[in-house]
């Protein structure tokens, strides 16, 4: 068994060691070179326009908008609730003279509504039904002629 390891370690001598395998290549950098590559480039090219457009905003105004969409002489801001959606508008001069500046034809703003990603149900749990909520709708319940909503009521009364 020595002269193995003798005999393996003589024919190593004098050659350099392997070359280190390459580093993984990122998900969407080793799908850049297919199909999906103009797509994951348009991405992209958005996200940087939209990192530079919310950077003439104010920060709290910044944190409840983003860019959508560039098309034509149109910018499409997406924003959290109608309050964002109207002081956006108010800073309309501001994001469309900064896309001029960054070569964009931006010429109208365009603002939609759109509600956050939904909440991870697996954060927060869900606390028991009091029972005063269980007699609230056995209650309601009750009252109802739609059989199907009575039985969905007295589901819900049951639920943990």
């Amino acid at each position: 068994m020595m002269k193995f390891i003798m005999s393996r370690q003589s024919a190593h001598r004098g050659v350099p060691p392997p070359a280190t395998p390459a580093a993984p290549r990122r998900p969407l950098d080793a799908a850049g070179g297919t199909e999906l590559g103009p797509l994951i480039a348009r991405a992209r090219e958005l996200d940087e326009l939209d990192r530079r457009l919310r950077g003439c905003l104010p920060t709290p105004l910044a944190d409840h908008c983003r860019l959508g969409n560039v098309r034509d002489d149109r910018l499409v801001f997406l924003v959290t609730s109608a309050t964002w959606s109207t002081t956006l508008r108010l800073h309309a001069d501001e994001i469309l003279s900064a896309a001029q500046a960054l070569g964009l034809p931006g010429r109208i703003l365009a603002v939609k509504i759109v509600s956050k990603q939904p909440v991870d149900v697996k954060q927060k749990p869900c606390l028991p039904l009091s029972g005063f909520a269980r007699e609230s709708l056995k209650a309601a319940a009750a009252g109802v002629s739609d059989p199907g909503l009575k039985a969905q009521l007295l589901k819900l009364s049951e639920v943990p």
